[in-house]
Order: structure tokens, then sequence, then C-alpha cells
């Protein structure tokens, strides 16, 4: 199994995470948080979908899937392409709300297509393609962020797991 290979597999896990973990889930259970400033499942399920997205479409020099499919009309948000949820204040992540499950899923299907034809793309020399973003010191390749993203969306999709475990226990 070459890095590809790998990567292409974390994806694909974060993906069938995302949706065993979300199927089934009632309203009550996609807002629950145990603290005003604790994260959402459904917030979390938008941010991780967001990230991937912004991401893999920057790598790929292409639109993200949100203004390409027009995903921020049905989700009753701007268009910006930017707003991926960070710096979102408590407030913020407590108010969001998904117009449903369904079209949440729906997107994150988008996104992961969006990756994996992304990475039927590439070599794995491409994977040490250094990014022109000064901001960081090293400047990252196109491994490092691919890496990144699979780290920040198996993380969240973490949380969501573990917020389901608090709702429902062990039976799910």
């Amino acid at each position: 199994m070459d890095g590809l290979e790998v990567i292409e597999d974390a994806f694909s896990r974060i993906h069938s995470t995302l949706l065993s973990t979300l199927r089934g889930l009632t309203s009550d259970d996609l807002y629950y948080s145990p603290r005003i400033e604790c994260n959402t499942i459904a917030w979390l399920a938008w941010h991780l979908t967001r990230v991937q997205d912004r991401h893999i479409a920057d790598l790929a020099g292409q639109e993200q899937e949100w203004i390409l499919g027009k995903w921020f009309e049905e989700f009753g948000q701007s268009p910006n392409p930017r707003n991926v949820g960070f710096a979102h204040t408590p407030e913020q992540v407590q108010s969001f709300r998904l117009p449903n499950l369904d079209l949440m899923l729906a997107y994150h299907d988008a996104v992961y297509s969006q990756s994996t034809s992304y990475l039927k793309t590439i070599t794995p020399t491409d994977l040490d393609r250094i990014l022109d973003e000064p901001q960081y010191d090293p400047l990252p390749t196109v491994g490092v962020r691919l890496v990144s993203v699979i780290d920040d969306n198996a993380q969240h999709v973490g949380q969501i797991a573990y917020l389901r475990g608090l709702i429902q226990g062990r039976t799910w």
C-alpha cells in the first residue's frame, strides 16, 4: 500500500464513520450539547465537511462544492468560501441548524466524491509539492495538507461519536 492509498483509505474511513454515526439521530440529538461551550453534532458534521471541501478544492484548483453545488443556499448560509466554522462563537455554534439530516449527508457525499476524484489525479510525487502559504514555516506540502485535513476530520467525527454515546449510551 503506497501513501496515496493510505490517504484514500483514511478519507474513506472518515466518510463511512460519519455516515454511520449520523444515521438515525433525532433533531434533539443533532443539537444536544452538554454545555454552551461545546459543539453540537450538527455543527461538527457541517464543519468537518466544510474543512474537507475547502482544502481539497484549493489543492485541486477548483471551486468548492459549497459554491459549485449551491449548498450554501440549501443550508441558508452565505456563499463565503472561507467560512468553515473556524472562530465561530459558542452562540453561533448553538444557533446553527441543518435544514435536515439528509441534506447534510448529501453534502458530505458530494465533498467525499470531490476528494476521491482529486486523489485519483495525483501521484506520490505530487505529495511533496510545496504550497505557497508563507504564513507557515516550514511551508506545507500537499501531503502535509492532506494529513491535516484527515487529522481535523478524524477528531471531529470522533467528537460526534462521543456525543452520540453520551446521548444514547453504549447501545448505538
